[in-house]
């Protein structure tokens, strides 16, 4: 596996929205030392822990290298042992009460880790230049985090996105009801479609469970249903982009796998 671009790792000031202290591991791309007076594109991604297993280092200096994507600024924010409580959707927690803290990070990532980041590093505040990624459940909340905020973020990107989140257990008589991200795009109040892009990937093999029985796992069918009611609100396969990866499992060496993909999307 080539290494790549090492990140130097940041432990951010205490938080004033989760109460915690944050360490983000920030990728610079070659060159940024040099070259002053130019912005550079920012991808944000939830689990940033998990980038390394994923390969990101590599898969950067290989692409930036190749001159396939444009030298760009990473950042992997760690999640927090509350995990669970901090992704999700900020409309509301799920039935278990999972992501109450959801409010919380989108504030922490508005409000002060970009502030932050902008203040330190060269970075362009064009939203077309802003991502927002992550992986299962950090996918969802970055996902809804950038579809909240068109101004800041143009493109979100899922990996093995969490997209079953849900406000009520399943009904064995509508086993696809209920699901909180695809009514928060169904209801959204704001003007649809915008200039906004939605990548998304998931694999064969990222779970076992079929609650409708028909034959797809959950996970894909998730992403394909929200792919559909973004459609619906006027986003068109230009804007969409959906990596279905045969054998791909739930874990950061097939994420690794699909993220050439991704950053290619992203500068595409």
């Amino acid at each position: 596996m080539n290494k790549g671009i090492q990140p130097r790792q940041v432990q951010h000031d205490y938080s004033r929205h989760l109460h915690r202290h944050v360490i983000f591991d920030i990728y610079l791309p070659p060159g940024y030392d040099a070259d002053h007076n130019r912005q550079f594109p920012l991808i944000l991604f939830n689990d940033g822990q998990d980038l390394p297993v994923a390969n990101l280092g590599g898969a950067l200096e290989t692409l930036i290298g190749q001159g396939k994507i444009p030298p760009a600024v990473v950042v992997g924010v760690h999640a927090g042992k509350g995990r669970r409580h901090e992704y999700g959707t900020v409309r509301q927690a799920d039935y278990k009460g999972r992501g109450d803290k959801a409010p919380h990070y989108r504030d922490f990532v508005l409000e002060e880790l970009l502030p932050h980041l902008r203040e330190k590093w060269r970075l362009s505040t064009r939203p077309e230049d802003n991502v927002f990624a992550g992986f299962s459940l950090g996918g969802l909340s970055a996902f809804d985090i950038a579809w909240a905020h068109p101004d800041v973020f143009g493109k979100a990107g899922v990996f093995s996105g969490s997209l079953w989140w849900r406000w009520s257990d399943v009904d064995p008589a509508d086993p696809d009801a209920d699901r909180i991200i695809h009514d928060v795009v169904r209801t959204c109040s704001s003007t649809r479609p915008n200039a906004q892009h939605f990548w998304f990937q998931a694999g064969t093999l990222d779970e076992a469970e079929d609650r409708n029985n028909n034959g797809i796992i959950d996970a894909i069918d998730d992403t394909l249903h929200l792919i559909e009611a973004l459609k619906v609100r006027g986003y068109t396969d230009k804007q969409i982009r959906y990596l279905e990866m045969e054998n791909g499992t739930h874990d950061p060496v097939t994420w690794g796998k699909a993220m050439p993909d991704f950053l290619k999307w992203v500068f595409g």
